[in-house]
């Protein structure tokens, strides 16, 4: 167990315990990497936003059901993916129009237009993708989580998270594929 999720742990008991301070501290802690499994299943920074706040809502809720068998971060990826999926029910289809892309600071105005275009492919790609397989590359490829750690947090088998990012990454490949040889 790393010293990070020992953290995790006390803060959480302290915050079963009725310590809304402490739960502060795990939002603190979680909130950015919520933030960007959401952002990265919905497409939209609203969205996120939204559903972030309504995972978090929703750990608070459920917090005294949870089992420090597993790691917090697992457990609250879990219920972010949910409110992401339940977010993206609620809201109309082709709500998939692109944010604004931040403009790097590159002094070659065709390298900042060609790298943006990249990563507006990548990013619809990544939202073309079925939810369940979305979920899957966002945790493991955004986020940087072990197949175990994917596997507890969307409560599937480790040979289905496997075959899902498996799934996943062909089908970014073909998609990117015609969009990169253009590029």
């Amino acid at each position: 167990m790393t010293e990070q999720t020992q953290s995790d742990l006390m803060l959480v008991q302290a915050a079963q315990s009725g310590d809304r301070h402490a739960f502060n501290e795990l939002v603190c802690r979680h909130r950015s990497g919520v933030v960007n499994v959401v952002y990265r299943m919905c497409g939209d920074a609203e969205l996120a936003e939204e559903a972030a706040q309504e995972a978090f809502l929703r750990a608070w809720q459920h917090l005294p059901s949870y089992n420090p068998r597993y790691a917090f971060r697992s457990w609250l990826y879990r219920i972010a993916v949910n409110a992401a999926l339940d977010v993206l029910r609620r809201v109309r289809p082709g709500l998939e129009e692109p944010d604004e892309l931040p403009h790097p600071n590159v002094i070659q105005p065709e390298v900042a237009l060609e790298s943006a275009q990249r990563a507006e492919a990548v990013r619809k790609a990544v939202l073309a993708l079925p939810p369940a397989c979305r979920a899957v590359v966002v945790l493991r490829e955004y986020e940087g989580l072990s197949y175990q750690e994917i596997s507890a947090a969307l409560g599937i088998p480790v040979g289905t998270v496997m075959s899902r990012l498996s799934y996943g990454r062909c089908q970014l490949r073909l998609a990117l594929a015609a969009c990169l040889e253009a590029l």
